[in-house]
C-alpha cells in the first residue's frame, strides 16, 4: 500500500522550487487530493538517489527516498533523508472529513513522529537547506486563517462568565506533533542562530503571533513555549518581538477587545521583564504605561488578570519608583459599576503597596485613599470587605500609621457612614475594627476628625432644610397661579436660596 501511496504523491517540477522565505506559502503546493499513477518502490533498506526528484525539489534535497527509516540510513545521508521527510509532510489534508485520505494521514503522522525523534536526538548540525525545509513544513501546516470567532464576537473578547466551549481544530493530532518538532528544533543546540535567523525571521514571527488567536488552549500553550524559546535564542529579534506583542495589546485595548491569547502573551512578557537590565530603558517604561496599564480597562480582565498583575509586580520590583505610576494608572481606569473588577483592583493595590517605598506612597496616598473610601462605602459587600481588609496587612498598616494625619481625615467620613447605615453585618464589624485601630493609633486625631465630621453633617442638614424650604415656597407660589390664561414665570428671591 505504501508503494502505491508514494506513487500517488503529486508531481512537481524541480524548476518551481527554490530557496524561499519560509513564511511565504507561495512556493509550497497545498493539496488535499492525491492523483497520478504508481511508481515502483525500491528494495527495502536501500538508499536511492534522485528517485523522488519528481516529488521533491532536487535543488533542495539529495533525492533520498522519504519512506526509508532513519536507522537504515548512513549518517552521511540522514540530513538529506530528513529534508525528504519534511517535504513529504508539506502535504495538507482536510481533517473535517475523518474518512477522507485516511492512509495518507496515517503515513504523514508516522513521518512526523519520525521527524520529532530525529530532531530530539540532537544531530551534529542542521544544514541550511534542512533549516529551510523545516521552516517551510511548519509554515505550511501551522500558518492558517481561523474561522470567524463567533463566541468572541458575542461576548466582546470572551468574558469569564461565557460558558461556550472553545472550538478545536480537527487537525490537532498532526498540529501538535508539528508544534513539538518546532519547539525541539528551536531549543536544539544543533541549530545555529546566525543561520536560522534568516528563516525564522520577522515575517515568520508575525505569523506565529497571529496563531495566538486560536481558541484551542492547547495550541496557545504550545505557541507560548515556542515564542519564549525564539525570544531566548534569537537576540537580534527581541526588540521586534516586544514591539509586535505591544501592537497586539494596543489593538486589543483600543480597538477590538477581542483576542484569545492575551494571557499567554502576558506570560511570555512576564519572563521577559525579569531579564530587563537596570536602569530600565525608556522603551520599557512606555510599554508599561501605554500597554500594560490600559489592559485593566477591558471587560474581560478576569481572563488574564493574574498574568497582568504578575507583569506589573515584576516592573515594580525592577524599579520601585514605578509604583506611584502604576497606582495613578489604576485610579484612571478604576471600575465604577463592575464590582468583580473592583475587588481585583483592590487586590492588585495591596500587592503594590507591599512593595512601595514611603516617598512613592506619599505621592499618591490622597487620591488612592479617596478611592478606597468610596470602596468602603460600596453597597456591594465584597468590595467593602476587600477595602477594609487592607488594614490587616502589616506593611500597609505601617504606611497608614506614618501618614495618619492625611489619611484619617479622608477615610473617616466613609467609616462613620458605614457605622450608621451599612446593611451588611460583616462590613459593619470590619468598619468598627478599623475605627478602633485609629482610636488606639491617635485618639486626639480621631476625636478631631469626629468633631469635623459632626460639623459637616450639621452643615449638610442645614443645607438640606434650606433646600426643602425653597421647594415648599415654589410649590406654594405655583399653587396660587391661575389654572388658565398665560403662564407667568415665578421669581425666586435670594432670601430663599
Amino acid at each position: 500500500m505504501l508503494k502505491q501511496l508514494l506513487g500517488k504523491l503529486p508531481r512537481r517540477s524541480v524548476k518551481s522550487d527554490s530557496l524561499e522565505d519560509p513564511s511565504n506559502d507561495g512556493g509550497i503546493q497545498r493539496t488535499t487530493s492525491l492523483n497520478g499513477g504508481a511508481s515502483p518502490r525500491p528494495p527495502p533498506n536501500t538508499i536511492v538517489k534522485r528517485t523522488s526528484s519528481a516529488v521533491f525539489p532536487s535543488s533542495v534535497i539529495a533525492g533520498i527516498e522519504p519512506l526509508l527509516p532513519f536507522k537504515d540510513a548512513p549518517n552521511s545521508e540522514k540530513m538529506s533523508l530528513f529534508i525528504s521527510k519534511l517535504s513529504l509532510c508539506c502535504m495538507v489534508f482536510d481533517f473535517n472529513d475523518p474518512t477522507k485520505n485516511t492512509a495518507e494521514k496515517d503515513l504523514k503522522r508516522l513521518t512526523l513522529l519520525e521527524l520529532l525523534d530525529f530532531v530530539a536526538s540532537g544531530p551534529p548540525r542542521f544544514s541550511e537547506p534542512a533549516i529551510l525545509a523545516l521552516c517551510k513544513m511548519c509554515a505550511v501546516n501551522l500558518f492558517r486563517v481561523f474561522p470567524p470567532n463567533y463566541r468572541s464576537s458575542r461576548s466582546k473578547g470572551g468574558g469569564e462568565n461565557d460558558d461556550d466551549e472553545p472550538s478545536f481544530d480537527p487537525a490537532w493530532p498532526h498540529l501538535q506533533i508539528v508544534y513539538d518538532i518546532l519547539l525541539k528544533f528551536v531549543t536544539s543546540s544543533s541549530v545555529e542562530a546566525k543561520v536560522a535567523k534568516k528563516y525564522i525571521n520577522h515575517s515568520f514571527i508575525l505569523r506565529v503571533l497571529d496563531l495566538f488567536e486560536s481558541e484551542d488552549p492547547r495550541e496557545r500553550e504550545s505557541l507560548k513555549a515556542i515564542m519564549h524559546r525564539i525570544y531566548g535564542k534569537f537576540m537580534v529579534h527581541r526588540p521586534f518581538i516586544r514591539k509586535s506583542i505591544s501592537n497586539i495589546f494596543y489593538r486589543f485595548v483600543f480597538e477590538t477587545e477581542r483576542h484569545n491569547g492575551i494571557a499567554e502573551l502576558l506570560e511570555i512578557f512576564g519572563s521577559v521583564i525579569t531579564g530587563f537590565a537596570l536602569p530600565l530603558k525608556e522603551e520599557h517604561k512606555i510599554f508599561l504605561w501605554r500597554a500594560l496599564i490600559p489592559l485593566h480597562k477591558a471587560k474581560c480582565l478576569g481572563v488574564y488578570f493574574q498574568q497582568l498583575s504578575y507583569c506589573i509586580t515584576q516592573f515594580i520590583e525592577k524599579d520601585p519608583k514605578l509604583a506611584s505610576t502604576v497606582i495613578r494608572g489604576l485610579l484612571k481606569y478604576w471600575p465604577i459599576t463592575n464590582s468583580q473588577k473592583e475587588v481585583m483592583f483592590l487586590g492588585e493595590v495591596e500587592e503594590i503597596l507591599e512593595a512601595i517605598n514611603m516617598a512613592e506612597f506619599q505621592r499618591v496616598m490622597v487620591p488612592l485613599f479617596w478611592r478606597i473610601g468610596c470602596c468602603i462605602n460600596s453597597s456591594h459587600f465584597q468590595v467593602a470587605e476587600r477595602a477594609l481588609l487592607l488594614w490587616n496587612n502589616d506593611q500597609i498598616f505601617n504606611l497608614i500609621a506614618h501618614n495618619r494625619q492625611v489619611i484619617l481625615p479622608i477615610i473617616f467620613p466613609s467609616l462613620e457612614t458605614n457605622v450608621q447605615r451599612h446593611w451588611n453585618q460583616s462590613v459593619l464589624n470590619l468598619t468598627l475594627n478599623v475605627r478602633n485601630v485609629f482610636t488606639e493609633m491617635d485618639n486626639m486625631l480621631f476625636l478631631a476628625c469626629h468633631a469635623r465630621f459632626l460639623e459637616e453633617q450639621e452643615k449638610q442638614t442645614l443645607a438640606t432644610e434650606k433646600r426643602k424650604e425653597a421647594w415648599d415656597w415654589l410649590e406654594n407660589a405655583a399653587s396660587l397661579q391661575p389654572m388658565s390664561g398665560n403662564t407667568t414665570a415665578v421669581l425666586v428671591t435670594s432670601c430663599h436660596n
